[in-house]
């Protein structure tokens, strides 16, 4: 009997056939509930149940972790998700678990199944996927990595680092792709090279290697078992390549007749992998065709009634629309009581912070390029971390800022605190995709379910002669993703007290650095002790004054006092606040400013045109425009690219000079 052959008895295999057949249903049931005008959006995942079920046979929920793709709902269903909470999400009801009808259906979720939250970003879970695996060698408990795609997705970059870090580091990681040769519309064959998955990911140590008929549930579960035995003993990841076939079009709104023969398509449903299964059965006396049928009718009609159900439930409230972007609360401030060094620049600063944050919480870990011992970092910020706290816990990344930050954001979600070094901002856009679709709407997406409270460094700025890839600043390209926090001190006091707050913080936060002023004596400050803690959104008022408000910070605070300085003017004519955060924008301070003053400049070093100052002066005009007693100025870097020569560098970056300038302007008025 097949039972004993296959070791699954009879009530094993009747469970399988539920889950698929459930799957199965929910797809016609939403295809039907879409053209009633009922939905928006469905993708399928009919063709592709049998090998779902034999990955989701082999892990343990809630245990376990999945990284799941759009297609997986028969692989979430079998790990405990129901027909109702699917419906939810195809209808966006408030009560959906995977986002609280925040995403598109198909984005499967459940916190109590460690089922993480997916974006529409294809190929990024693969990285969130290491780090989860990074957490779980950690944790020492077996635990065991699922992620998924088709086959188009392996084709990003994403994919291949992931194996890449996974093979070197034995993580257990389990790659399922589920090749059923379409990439919506591109056929595998202008997809892949040599138009096999399998044979392209042949190179990778320590990789086992799976190439099985997806229509098949029993040869499919056992590469599944082995795959997932191998990596609970410690031997690595696996890629199991699942020939599938994608019995609907690529969405509901794809149109498959378009690239496909309706030959092809005839043919394709020959191999529908219900079928087969519930032939086998049969053929081998174990579940009668019957029992099938009863089982078909009884699924559709618990749809049918499930459906109903989930209809009747209550939309998101339009004024959660905007909920859960952050965390309800900040770690509160500590103020500055003591000092333990009369002066110290920014980089040890920063290095301090590290070392005290990493001695309080055991779940930090540090990594990026070049920044482990003995190097300690391009720029010494990790100096000696490694030889204190361990390879564990403090160690190199590869050369590859989107595996930083992806990895960094499965650890996160895991449960670590990682604090990461992307190593010049000027290479960030590579981790563009991570950071602008995964960290930054994680809490959000999840409907506060999960949240990702990862820290990346990252050394910003120009003024160091360092060209067009050494230069740059990105404060305009961050400060309009909500999500995420930003932190740019202009010394060393305010650095480490940020950084420790960073540090306990509930939210993802890109902490910048201006390089150009690690070192610097003008950014010198006494050192507080390991207690401060320095609040996000609380500016500092550097000095006070009577007729102008400047508005800067990072290097542009030391440059605006010294064009304030240069003047043969009365003390306490000029104000300069020092904003220390970008998000939250301490908005309060600068208005009580500009009430007293009447008069605006904001000084950056970003570009000019669509700058942060451009934001910060509409706002400006928005809330104090009765109180402004001249224009609102601006003076940042002209809108090009930073140039290697000296002089060059010196026309593009704004100057003391540039400040006194506006500053003289708005003396006038």
């Amino acid at each position: 009997m097949m039972a004993r052959l296959y070791g699954f008895q009879k009530k094993d295999l009747i469970r399988v056939y539920e889950n698929m057949m459930l799957a199965r249903k929910l797809d016609e049931k939403m295809m039907i509930l879409l053209r009633q005008g009922k939905g928006f959006f469905h993708m399928a995942c009919s063709g592709h149940e049998a090998a779902q079920l034999a990955a989701a046979n082999t892990l343990n929920a809630g245990k376990d972790w999945s990284y799941p793709y759009y297609r997986d709902s028969a692989f979430s269903i079998a790990m405990g998700m129901t027909s109702k909470e699917q419906l939810q999400a195809f209808l966006a009801k408030a009560d959906d678990p995977s986002s609280g009808g925040r995403q598109m259906p198909h984005h499967f979720s459940k916190r109590e199944l460690n089922i993480v939250t997916q974006s529409s970003a294809t190929g990024t879970q693969y990285l969130q996927s290491v780090g989860c695996g990074m957490a779980c060698k950690l944790n020492k408990e077996k635990e065991v990595v699922y992620v998924s795609s088709g086959e188009g997705t392996t084709s990003q970059g994403d994919f291949h680092e992931a194996l890449n870090w996974s093979s070197r580091e034995k993580l257990p990681v389990i790659f399922h792709v589920q090749d059923n040769e379409y990439a919506i519309s591109v056929h595998i064959s202008e997809q892949t090279s040599g138009g096999s998955v399998f044979s392209m990911v042949s190179g990778y140590q320590n990789l086992g290697r799976f190439d099985v008929d997806g229509t098949d549930f029993f040869e499919t579960h056992l590469a599944f078992k082995k795959a997932v035995g191998r990596a609970r003993k410690g031997k690595g990841p696996s890629v199991i390549i699942s020939h599938v076939v994608r019995l609907e079009p690529h969405s509901s709104s794809d149109d498959q007749l378009k690239y496909r023969t309706k030959d092809e398509i005839d043919e394709m449903r020959k191999n529908d992998p219900i079928l087969k299964f519930r032939n086998e059965c049969i053929t081998n006396k174990v579940i009668k065709k019957e029992e099938f049928e009863k089982i078909d009718i009884k699924l559709k009609d618990q749809v049918d009634q499930d459906a109903d159900w989930a209809e009747a439930q209550d939309h998101p409230e339009v004024a959660t629309a905007t909920n859960h972007l952050y965390s309800n609360e900040m770690p509160k401030g500590k103020h500055m009581t003591n000092t333990i060094n009369d002066k110290i620049v920014i980089i040890d600063a920063i290095n301090h912070a590290l070392a005290e944050e990493m001695d309080r919480n055991d779940k930090m870990i540090i990594y990026g390029q070049d920044v482990a011992d003995p190097k300690g970092g391009v720029f010494t910020a990790t100096k000696g971390l490694t030889d204190k706290y361990g390879h564990d816990r403090v160690f190199n990344s590869p050369l590859a800022e989107s595996s930083i930050v992806g990895s960094a954001i499965g650890l996160a979600t895991a449960g670590y605190k990682p604090v990461v070094e992307i190593q010049f901002a000027d290479y960030i856009w590579t981790a563009m995709m991570q950071i602008r679709n995964e960290l930054a709407t994680i809490r959000y997406r999840s409907n506060n379910a999960w949240s990702c409270p990862a820290v990346i460094r990252v050394p910003v700025g120009g003024y160091i002669h360092g060209g067009l890839c050494h230069s740059q600043s990105i404060d305009g390209f961050f400060i309009h993703l909500p999500g995420i926090y930003i932190a740019y001190p202009s010394n060393a006091a305010d650095a480490k007290g940020l950084l420790k707050m960073a540090c306990r913080m509930e939210d993802p936060v890109i902490f910048m650095e201006h390089k150009g002023i690690y070192r610097q004596g003008y950014a010198v400050s006494p050192e507080p002790d390991e207690d401060y803690l320095l609040p996000f959104g609380q500016a500092n008022l550097v000095q006070e004054g009577t007729d102008i408000s400047i508005i800067t910070w990072g290097a542009m605070v030391q440059k605006s006092i010294d064009a304030v300085n240069s003047f043969s003017l009365d003390d306490g004519v000029v104000e300069i606040i020092d904003l220390r955060t970008l998000n939250p924008l301490d908005f309060s301070t600068i208005n009580k400013s500009i009430q007293k003053t009447g008069k605006a400049l904001v000084v950056h070093e970003d570009n000019l045109t669509n700058g942060p100052g451009a934001e910060i002066s509409a706002l400006i005009g928005d809330r104090c425009f009765e109180m402004l007693d001249g224009p609102i100025r601006r003076v940042a870097a002209k809108d090009s690219p930073v140039p290697y020569n000296m002089y060059l560098e010196a026309d593009v970056l704004p100057q003391v000079s540039d400040i006194e300038e506006a500053l003289i302007e708005l003396l006038e008025y």
